[in-house]
């Protein structure tokens, strides 16, 4: 199986929900008065789940994998804290940002759920975030590809793309494009064979250093999350390539259920 959860989570019900979540608000509203709020994650998600458990709950789980893998590629999640069904990831930060949101829209689209709760102990009070996904009932293997703007730069080209592909339809949509990234990097020779940090050079003179994801000679390969603002990030892109010494990018954009694979030239 592509995607694998070590552990068997049910769809729950609201009123389900309903009595779990007022248990584990308890338990963390009393976890913090004991503990405060400058603890890392793993003392808070044992605290709550011994405290859970104190209270009758059997089925609390923390650190559950949850395995994504296609060919010789395999990336492990952890799930901060299940109980009996429901998913909670914690934070110790000062506030929850969108990027938080963007991980269990992430883990929830993993496992077909259709919530998941984040949980901040690091902020003066703890701050509860509910996010609702529509990933119970969507099909996220209904994918779409375009490659309209695409054209191989290389003999590796074609492979590079062919690799994209096959991901998407092996995961299906709505997942972090990083999981995309790591999985092309693995299968062009992982950090030490496809990442390079290569010079940028303004006019003769060196400036530094770029990190560069590279499938084929002078021939490098991003991946994005973009929705509306393609145009804008092809000319950064495109700016880019000009102090680089790269002669071309195989763009991957993949936004929810699309993936588009566009061809950016140093010549265009």
């Amino acid at each position: 199986m592509p995607i694998q959860c070590d552990l068997s989570i049910p769809c729950l019900s609201d009123d389900e929900f309903e009595v779990i979540d007022k248990a584990v608000m308890t338990c963390a509203y009393a976890a913090q008065n004991k503990l405060g709020r400058l603890c890392e994650e793993r003392v808070y998600e044992n605290d709550l789940a011994a405290r859970l458990r104190s209270l009758g709950f059997g089925d609390v789980h923390t650190q559950v994998g949850v395995a994504v893998s296609f060919r010789d590629f395999t990336k492990v999640y952890r799930l901060d804290l299940v109980v009996q069904g429901m998913v909670y990831e914690l934070k110790a930060v000062d506030a929850l940002a969108s990027n938080h949101d963007a991980q269990v829209f992430h883990y929830a689209a993993l496992l077909n759920m259709d919530r998941i709760k984040l949980l901040n102990f690091g902020g003066p009070h703890i701050q509860g975030r509910l996010r609702r996904c529509p990933f119970g009932t969507l099909d996220r293997m209904r994918v779409n590809v375009d490659r309209s703007r695409w054209a191989p730069l290389s003999k590796r080209c074609e492979m590079l793309a062919a690799d994209a592909e096959a991901c998407l339809h092996e995961w299906g949509g709505f997942l972090d494009t990083r999981l995309f990234e790591e999985a092309l990097i693995a299968f062009n020779g992982g950090e030490l064979g496809c990442v390079q940090r290569l010079p940028v050079v303004r006019n003769g003179l060196a400036l530094g250093h770029h990190r560069t994801a590279l499938h084929a000679e002078e021939v490098g390969f991003v991946v994005t999350a973009m929705g509306n603002d393609t145009a804008g990030h092809e000319e950064q892109l495109r700016a880019l390539l000009g102090v680089l010494p790269v002669r071309g990018w195989q763009w991957i954009n993949v936004h929810h259920d699309q993936m588009r694979l566009a061809t950016v030239r140093k010549t265009d």
